[in-house]
């Protein structure tokens, strides 16, 4: 399986002197494009009505599930990225911690899945497939290897299923609890029929 992984990784990975577009490019994705989470989060949280906040509190939740299951996981089998064991190209920096699976696309899987389960089919298809240029990106620069995504790709839909299904047990607690912080910060800004959804 690693030599497969290797073999894959090499065969996506930028060449030592790659495109400088496409190079840029893969950066500005490896890099940034994650940050795309927490804003559809908070536009749809500040935007929607009750039932979007709902959906929107349940998929952060599933992004921060998705991370801790990577941690735990980190905790029990440390993986090198690849520059750790010298292999391919490297083009942005990186700590030298476990790979395996890829945080970036945890969280990006594990809120676009989550999104997709409760019944937002549009947006939560657009953000899966979103995830699929920020893998090629994060093995691109070298950072990762395609069995990193394959992982985030599994915690993703575990962290969302896990999520959905409690959410019975944890949102009669936490949604009030928001909605309450919500309207102290943001009450007089917002009609009151939007805050009483």
């Amino acid at each position: 399986m690693e030599s497969l992984n290797n073999t894959l990784f090499l065969w996506l990975n930028a060449s030592a002197h790659p495109n400088a577009a496409i190079l840029a490019t893969a950066i500005a994705i490896a890099q940034y494009l994650v940050w795309a989470i927490p804003a559809v989060i908070a536009i749809g949280w500040l935007r929607g009505d009750t039932a979007t906040r709902r959906i929107m509190l349940v998929a952060a939740i599933s992004g921060v599930l998705g991370l801790l299951i990577n941690q735990c996981i980190a905790l029990f089998w440390l993986h090198p990225r690849p520059f750790m064991i010298h292999l391919g190209h490297t083009f942005i920096a990186h700590a030298p911690d476990s790979s395996f699976p890829s945080d970036h696309l945890t969280l990006w899987w594990a809120v676009a899945f989550c999104i997709l389960a409760q019944g937002r089919r549009r947006l939560g298809i657009l953000l899966a497939i979103l995830g699929v240029p920020i893998a090629w990106a994060r093995i691109y620069v070298g950072v990762h290897f395609p069995l990193d995504m394959i992982g985030a790709a599994a915690v993703g839909v575990i962290s969302s299923w896990v999520s959905v299904r409690a959410g019975k047990w944890y949102l009669p607690v936490i949604f009030p609890f928001a909605m309450t912080i919500h309207q102290k910060l943001f009450g007089k800004s917002i009609p009151v029929d939007r805050l009483s959804d």
